[in-house]
């Protein structure tokens, strides 16, 4: 037997049972019956551990029924599917921001690193309030890349790629092509 698998185990063992414990009390069971908890030492219970950690010491997303990195910000009402949670406990930066409407991310979706998506804007008049909000769908088996902005109302259909550090103000809906630039744009169409 390897003795750094033997050596490593009961921290392993240790942190499973500490998240099964506390995750009754923080997350939504469907997210715990995710590919990402299947294995007792899978990359699931890592994210969960770290994260029980900053709700109790930090106070951080505090207010959510699931794993998330304690460096991303996410509003309350967002909809994914359980198995595309590396996208919300893995990444760093990301701040989804749901103020009056919701987020839905199809299946499949990759988010990368310090991505934005909002669902209002601030008022010109009174900076202190919000305009009212839209709702932003993005589609299945998309990719947003590093650095990108998604304004409220847009909605992206299957198979989109956005590139990196673009701001996307306006819909894609039909889905299948790249888009990027400042303000994001069609590059080039993605063929099945």
């Amino acid at each position: 037997m390897n003795i750094k698998k033997l050596l490593r185990a009961p921290g392993i063992l240790w942190r499973y049972g500490f998240v099964r414990l506390f995750s009754l009390y923080y997350y939504d069971q469907k997210y715990l019956k995710s590919k990402w908890f299947e294995k007792y030492n899978s990359a699931g219970y890592l994210w969960a551990y770290k994260d029980i950690w900053n709700r109790i010491i930090f106070k951080t997303n505090k207010h959510l029924r699931f794993p998330v990195s304690p460096l991303n910000f996410c509003g309350e009402n967002m909809i994914f599917h359980p198995d595309d949670l590396n996208s919300l406990a893995a990444n760093s930066g990301c701040y989804f921001q749901t103020i009056g409407a919701k987020i839905v991310i199809g299946k499949g979706t990759y988010i990368s690193n310090n991505v934005g998506i909002v669902t209002a804007n601030h008022k010109l008049s009174d900076p202190d309030q919000h305009q009212e909000g839209h709702d932003v769908h993005i589609g299945k088996k998309c990719w947003i890349g590093l650095n990108c902005v998604i304004l409220p109302g847009v909605r992206l259909g299957d198979n989109t790629v956005v590139g990196a550090g673009s701001v996307v103000t306006r819909s894609f809906p039909e889905g299948h092509c790249v888009i990027a630039g400042n303000p994001a744009r069609k590059i080039r169409d993605i063929h099945p």
